[in-house]
């Protein structure tokens, strides 16, 4: 969440992510702090190329939690979510489950005692799809082969 919160605030964004608008404050903001625009041995360049990986990795991770992109990958989000979950992990808020189909996915805001009870409980998609599925911020960050 709190990943989510510094995008936010990099970019402007107060509510719902507008892709027209995250897109035109993007490119503004690589114009501003582009590493080519500074001089070598500046001491605004160092921290030109942080700012624009920084903007970089928030812009790619604004678009991937927009309503518009979840509107668009739906009907696969729903087939990923009924196939069984083969590995878990949960680092801080953030719960990382990977699926059976290969695809894996963040869910944002996942607390401690959720994560417990989920991987306490003996069904462990019927867990998620009922407590965690609907209910937190999610983004899928890959697609890698399984093997059965």
């Amino acid at each position: 969440m709190k990943r989510i919160g510094e995008y936010k605030k990099l970019f402007n964004v107060e509510k719902d992510i507008d892709l027209k608008e995250l897109k035109s404050t993007y490119r503004n903001l690589v114009k501003e702090w582009h590493p080519d625009k500074f001089q070598k041995g500046d001491e605004k360049a160092v921290e030109a190329e942080l700012m624009s990986r920084q903007i970089i990795d928030g812009y790619h991770f604004l678009v991937s939690i927009a309503p518009e992109t979840k509107a668009t990958n739906l009907e696969e989000y729903n087939e990923t979510i009924n196939s069984p979950i083969i590995d878990w992990q949960h680092k801080g808020m953030v719960l990382e489950l990977t699926f059976l189909d290969g695809n894996t996915y963040e869910f944002f805001g996942v607390n401690k005692a959720l994560f417990t009870k989920f991987y306490q409980s003996g069904t462990l998609t019927r867990f998620a799809k009922r407590n965690i599925f609907n209910a937190y911020t999610y983004r899928k960050i890959k697609k890698s082969e399984v093997e059965v």
